[in-house]
């Protein structure tokens, strides 16, 4: 284990600007809005001030004023690789360890809003030490040079990691990937943890789903699930079939990586129309910055290919938290839910928010956190 810190060459930056100011755009959509994907003039401003006003040097600053450090892993298998997380520990002590778990489109700096609050709250008893890696292929963990680097490997990766760290019992968190990581990890060490929380369950369709009838909230979240399975999931169809083709464009043009991430944080916030109206212009690049410069637009993509097709839905025994946003991208019933989560403690649906829960209500994803594991603490 070595510390690490963020140091890009000015020459990256340099290129980047250049490869912005190449761009060869397309016509505008046939109609306005959003409904083909990004629209041109929105693209344009974006890339605009990407490649003449935003500060990647704040963003590396901030990632380097926390512990950050590398380590190898290997997850049980034949290859390892070197991973990448901020270890932020708590000043309190008999502070809580917490593993974060981010997914695709996201990055490390999700959480990054959220380190001082969960380190040192205003009530010591709720404090965590936050452990935060970059997923396998991910920001500036390695990329995997073979495959079999799937859900459950990397969740045998994080067991190994938190043990490495010293952690004998901890809490674990997670949304999208990291909720589905974080289940697996609660499936193969679960005398390690506390308790899990997540953002973003899934679970199977029980086969006697029909007798029991849904509430009104449950059926309008099943019905925009339809449309999001019939809308919204190219991204997810290609990243899980071909994701070294999609790669090719993602590495090369920067506005194709840019406008791939930006169009799920449209799509998936609770913006009112508009992913700026809750997460700011600057920290929307910043996690773009995480896929670009360590060009990570292939391998990123390759975990749907590792696991999309054959995710597992084990039985989750340990004691576990969901807190249910109103934009979540799925949002199953609580009954089915129940049937794989055996022990589900906690369950809250906030009034506003969307799949990047720390991003975009930052204060109300702590509060569910503590809210959570505080009665679990010590046990």
């Amino acid at each position: 284990m070595r510390e690490y810190e963020v140091e890009i060459p000015e020459e990256q930056l340099t290129d980047l600007r250049e490869r912005l100011a190449r761009t060869r755009w397309p016509e505008p959509s046939t109609i306005e809005g959003w409904n083909q994907g990004v629209p041109l003039d929105y693209a344009q401003d974006l890339c605009a001030y990407w490649a003449d006003q935003y500060d990647w040097r704040r963003c590396e600053a901030e990632l380097n004023s926390r512990p950050q450090f590398r380590t190898v892993l290997d997850g049980g298998g034949d290859d390892s690789l070197s991973v990448h997380f901020i270890h932020a520990r708590s000043r309190h002590p008999g502070a809580l360890p917490l593993l974060l778990t981010h997914g695709w489109p996201g990055s490390v700096v999700e959480f990054l809003g959220v380190l001082d609050a969960l380190t040192d709250p205003p009530d010591p008893a709720d404090a965590f030490h936050v452990v935060v890696p970059s997923l396998p292929g991910y920001g500036f963990s390695d990329k995997p040079a073979t495959n079999g680097w799937g859900v459950e490997r990397i969740a045998t990766a994080w067991a190994q990691l938190m043990d490495r760290l010293g952690y004998e019992r901890y809490a674990a968190q997670g949304g999208d990937w990291g909720s589905m990581i974080t289940s697996a990890l609660a499936v193969g060490v679960p005398e390690f943890l506390v308790g899990i929380h997540l953002t973003m369950p899934l679970a199977e369709q029980p086969p006697d789903a029909e007798q029991q009838p849904l509430s009104a909230s449950e059926k309008a979240a099943m019905a925009a699930r339809k449309v999001f399975q019939r809308q919204g999931t190219g991204y997810s169809a290609e990243q899980s079939t071909r994701p070294q083709t999609l790669g090719y464009g993602l590495l090369d043009s920067p506005v194709a990586q840019c406008t791939w991430i930006v169009e799920k944080f449209w799509d998936w916030t609770d913006c009112a129309g508009h992913p700026e109206n809750v997460i700011s212009r600057d920290r929307l690049l910043d996690n773009v910055m995480l896929y670009w410069l360590p060009g990570t637009g292939a391998s990123s993509a390759r975990l749907y290919w590792e696991s999309f097709q054959r995710r597992r839905m084990d039985p989750v025994e340990v004691p576990t938290g969901i807190s249910l946003f109103p934009q979540e991208l799925v949002r199953l019933p609580r009954h089915w839910l129940e049937r794989r989560f055996t022990d589900l403690r906690y369950w809250n649906e906030p009034a506003t928010g969307g799949h990047f829960a720390s991003l975009e209500q930052p204060e109300v994803f702590v509060d569910e956190l503590r809210t959570f594991f505080r009665p679990l603490r010590g046990s």
